[in-house]
């Protein structure tokens, strides 16, 4: 038996692929639209099936034979930054453009779907964007089934995701004694509250497992020496920390005071027409942003001995955050590299559910296959 066969839509830089080949799938299509990104895929992949263009564009007759599709769709739309537009945005509404080739397909469709986006696809225009995503899938033929998942189960990087899993089946829905039951970082509660208004939704909920503990990586682990990188000087510094309003200094007063070198991440927001500057407490990245602007641009500071420093996140660190070993070539400029890494998936997280939904899904349905 050979590896089962997908195709990755809205691609990026190939992490969806990356963690799907780490367990045994074979990516034979892929399609984005951004150069910058379709430079450092085809640097690393170095692969012809790699297609630079409007999703629109797409053929049917374009797509291989697979087993499942992927479609980490554009979140713009969906965040304070794309003006809540939601699924009718120009950049998040491309989702339906990903649902227009699948029901072209025709029969030719895949069995199994993974869409991700940003947890904030379920509360867009107060639900309403996705009880439509999901009656768009369920009207090409997919029952569904949703649920969370962080990147900080295994990486330092906290990075809250949602994943929809379709699968190809007229059926009625299914599977809901495995929703009840599920460990609840699967499902918050605004997940779960659109489960209970939806009645009309065809469902295929699985028994996916809890999932792992916070992993005992730290910042620490992913940083680059201090010869690779340069600090910003004092100035920089104290304009910084004079961003911080008192509870966000003093977190930095108390890390100066200890024995050894901390690390924490901060990031520029506006407060009330006021750019602030807020630090974690904990030792893990925020999420990571695209660069569109310098309030996405995460910092890192480094406090203890009487001292602090800062800096930005290299393109590095931050592959490394979304789980990407050094062997991952980051071509262009650092800019680049934060701005691929900053749209992109965690890999261990599509690991983890390959392993536990999607590759269960494909063997279930290899057996009911004559």
């Amino acid at each position: 038996m050979g590896s089962p066969c997908f195709a990755e839509f809205f691609a990026g830089v190939g992490l969806v692929r990356l963690g799907l080949e780490q367990v045994g799938w074979k990516c034979v299509f892929a399609n984005d639209n951004d150069p910058k990104k379709a430079a450092m895929y085809k640097k690393n992949f170095m692969e012809d099936h790699l297609y630079e263009s409007d999703i629109e564009k797409l053929k049917p007759s374009d797509v291989p034979e697979i087993e499942l599709a992927t479609a980490s769709f554009p979140c713009t739309d969906l965040s304070l930054a794309g003006m809540r537009r939601g699924l009718s945005g120009g950049q998040s509404g491309s989702f339906y453009s990903f649902i227009r080739l699948m029901r072209k397909m025709g029969g030719a469709r895949p069995g199994l779907i993974l869409l991700e986006n940003v947890p904030g696809l379920l509360t867009s225009h107060d639900g309403a964007d996705i009880g439509r995503a999901l009656t768009a899938l369920n009207d090409i033929g997919y029952r569904v089934d949703m649920f969370i998942a962080d990147a900080r189960w295994f990486v330092p990087q906290s990075r809250k995701r949602l994943f929809i899993i379709g699968v190809r089946s007229s059926g009625k829905s299914a599977g809901i004694r495995f929703f009840e039951r599920r460990d609840s970082r699967l499902k918050p509660g605004s997940l779960t509250r659109v489960v209970e208004r939806a009645a009309n939704i065809r469902w295929s909920f699985n028994d996916i497992p809890a999932p792992p503990e916070n992993h005992e990586i730290t910042l620490e682990d992913i940083l680059e020496p201090d010869g690779n990188v340069k600090w910003w000087d004092k100035s920089e510094v104290t304009r910084l920390v004079s961003q911080m309003n008192l509870a966000h200094a003093k977190v930095v007063d108390t890390l100066m005071l200890g024995d050894d070198r901390s690390y924490r991440t901060v990031y520029r927001r506006v407060r009330d027409g006021v750019v602030r500057a807020e630090i974690r407490k904990d030792r893990v990245a925020g999420c990571l942003r695209p660069p569109r602007g310098g309030s996405s641009k995460q910092i890192l500071l480094a406090a203890g001995k009487g001292n602090v420093m800062a800096r930005g996140l290299t393109a590095r660190e931050c592959a490394r955050l979304q789980g990407v070993d050094d062997e991952y070539k980051i071509p262009g400029s650092q800019n680049d590299g934060l701005f691929g890494f900053g749209d992109a998936v965690c890999v261990p997280v599509i690991r983890w559910i390959a392993n536990k939904a999607l590759g269960p899904l494909y063997a279930e349905r290899r057996k009911r296959k004559p």
